[in-house]
């Protein structure tokens, strides 16, 4: 491939910049980045103040990944990982939850050293007693090196890796993308360039398309991947509180999806979510219609089922904020895909296109490495396992069943009512 060619990469996000660093390291030369907004992005799914850090996973490929890139974490972005530890637990007291056995048992053989503990019932609130709910009817273990990352100050010092490397960035309404203008020949299909929202045409050479949940605004998928918007919410503690849970572990309780961090540093602030299966909205696009987040602002709202959602977990891990306000209510959108695999793959239809993106809730931990994996399917150097896994394949079902690790009630339709909420 000409290194000298333009490549335009749509998405600021961990898939984005991370294949932005990569391929500038590699010698390509003409890499301009361009998003709707300047990194981090507020409302990309790569941002926020905090993301699990875990090598668990039961499908070896993947833990494999979380260790190479734990060890990153530990070395080049050491100033963003928090070692915390990641408590991973299920309800009932015989440990039987087939992802937690395999995910457990995959860091036993691959760990090289890894810290972990068992528990059942109460030993897990002896140890770490800022859990202060009854989680007597619980099992799990407790991954002693995993932990959480600054997401926002991580992908902002990734950004700043990137413009040190000569990547150009293009934001506001000319790094708005709205089209993929193209020319069609006998059998494949040619981008000539990116339309945006200020009118222009921003000339292509390779398009990149990192564009997470937004990617339905620009490009059919069928059901490869779809958008869903899963819960999150944050509480203001006060410092006494915060201080009684220092020590604690990221918890996550696999039965039901909810997860939640120890109180942020600093300001004090208690963060929760769900990773389960989500909510979808619906756009209109002929001749069918599609999930995504809007591309204008969208507003703080949960669903009443979701905010419940939150409140339940609290009630049996830290039952004692379970009836306070959340200070900020939101969706984060996950680009799901039927397996939890990403899409990394050069579109068939298009003479110069590739697709980066179906994170499905769990990329961006692998921030310090997904790059170098980006790029090898890009050159074609990748291993076999690797390709296939991330291929863009035929069209799947629409049952998205995920690759085991969710957990809560099925995926649901927004009503036009939440809807208009929410947008």
């Amino acid at each position: 491939m000409d290194k000298e060619k333009s490549i335009l990469i749509v998405g600021a996000g961990v898939f984005g910049l991370s294949t932005a660093l990569e391929l500038s390291r590699r010698g390509y030369t003409d890499i301009t980045v361009l998003d709707r907004h300047t990194p981090p992005v507020p409302d990309g799914s790569s941002v926020d103040v905090s993301r699990i850090i875990r090598p668990d996973y039961a499908d070896k490929f993947y833990a494999r990944m979380g260790i190479e890139a734990l060890h990153g974490w530990q070395k080049d972005f050491s100033q963003f990982f928090h070692r915390s530890g990641l408590l991973c637990a299920q309800s009932g007291r015989e440990f039987g939850n087939e992802y937690l056995k395999e995910a457990r048992d995959n860091l036993e053989k691959l760990g090289d050293g890894l810290d972990l503990w068992t528990f059942v019932g109460e030993e897990a609130t002896k140890r770490y007693p800022g859990i202060h709910g009854d989680l007597s009817q619980t099992s799990g273990y407790v991954n002693l090196d995993a932990g959480w990352a600054n997401a926002a100050e991580s992908i902002r010092h990734l950004a700043n890796l990137c413009k040190d490397a000569g990547v150009k960035f293009l934001s506001g309404e000319h790094g708005t993308v709205t089209e993929l203008v193209s020319e069609k020949s006998t059998d494949r299909t040619t981008i000539r360039g990116l339309r945006t929202a200020d009118g222009d045409i921003v000339n292509a050479g390779m398009v990149i398309l990192a564009t997470g949940a937004w990617t339905p605004h620009l490009l059919k998928s069928g059901n490869r991947f779809l958008s869903t918007g899963q819960p999150v919410g944050y509480m203001q503690l006060t410092p006494e509180e915060a201080a009684e849970m220092q020590g604690s572990p990221v918890m996550i309780n696999l039965s039901t999806g909810w997860f939640a961090f120890p109180p942020i540093p600093g300001d004090h602030l208690l963060k929760m979510a769900r990773h389960g299966y989500g909510f979808e909205t619906t756009h209109a696009s002929e001749p069918s219609r599609y999930s995504a987040p809007s591309l204008s602002s969208q507003h703080d709202y949960l669903p009443r089922d979701a905010e419940q959602a939150l409140r339940d977990g609290l009630a049996l891990f830290l039952p004692k904020f379970k009836d306070r306000a959340f200070s900020k209510p939101k969706l984060c959108w996950y680009t799901d895909t039927p397996k939890g695999d990403f899409i990394v793959d050069y579109h068939p239809e298009y003479m110069n296109l590739f697709v980066a993106t179906g994170g499905s809730g769990h990329a961006f931990k692998f921030l310090p490495i997904l790059g170098r994996y980006v790029a090898d399917n890009f050159e074609g150097t990748a291993s076999e396992e690797q390709r296939k896994k991330w291929a863009w394949s035929e069209s799947a079902e629409p049952i998205m069943p995920g690759d085991g690790s969710r957990g809560g009630p099925e995926r649901r339709v927004l009503t036009k009512e939440e809807q208009a909420c929410l947008f």
